[in-house]
């Protein structure tokens, strides 16, 4: 139960602040930038890893806990319980972004700006650079380690691909605003493309790590 709570909490936060940053550069006419949107993620992410480790993992995205459970350093078996905390962490963010911006449209989710088998392949390829990282990365040697170096690659994964597709990476942080909001037109290509993309770095990672990292890392994302 306790991590079932901490990775419900930790999607929260994650898609609360994070969307929420992009709710707020949208209604201050840009204050916040796409380079400060991503530094939002990155630094949450780096934080919640801190603080989330030792107890779930803090995987925080559907997308790593299937890359683990390929990787075989997850059980298979609590791969629904992960995923339900995740999507009900990131709806509750959602939910609770609401009563502050009632008029915003579309609550930080991401849509694509380019055609939908373009932002397929660029969701797929930033998920699979997220999880190869996130598997080479021995968090025994620190937290803060480990969260840095995550945090960091998505915070340039986002200033890279962040106009093209909202660099999401994760299914919950897409599909919770998406529902919330009432627009689910384009919300299919963040539900597959990061699965995807989790499976390929598992292969890549086994191609390039045959024996593994010398000190297996603890689940995170």
């Amino acid at each position: 139960m306790n991590r079932f709570a901490a990775e419900c909490l930790g999607t929260f936060c994650l898609v609360f602040v994070g969307t929420g940053a992009i709710v707020v550069n949208d209604v201050s006419g840009g204050a916040v930038t796409q380079g400060g949107i991503a530094l939002t993620f990155g630094l949450l992410v780096t934080i919640l890893i801190c603080a989330l480790d030792g107890v779930s993992g803090a995987h925080l995205n559907p997308a790593v806990t299937l890359g683990f459970c390929l990787a075989r350093r997850f059980p298979l078996s609590a791969l629904p319980l992960y995923w339900t905390a995740q999507v009900c962490g990131a709806c509750c963010a959602s939910l609770s972004l609401r009563p502050f911006f009632p008029a915003h449209a579309t609550l930080g989710q991401t849509a694509p700006t380019v055609p939908l088998a373009q932002a397929f392949a660029v969701e797929t390829t930033l998920t699979a650079l997220l999880m190869f990282v996130i598997l080479c990365v021995p968090g025994a040697q620190g937290r803060f380690k480990a969260g840095l170096a995550v945090g960091s690659v998505i915070v340039l994964l986002a200033l890279l691909a962040g106009p093209l597709t909202g660099a999401s990476m994760n299914p919950a942080r897409s599909f919770a605003p998406a529902l919330i909001a009432g627009n689910l037109e384009h919300v299919w290509i963040y539900l597959a493309a990061p699965p995807v993309g989790a499976a390929l770095a598992v292969c890549g990672f086994r191609l390039t790590h045959p024996h593994g990292v010398s000190v297996v890392p603890t689940c995170r994302s």
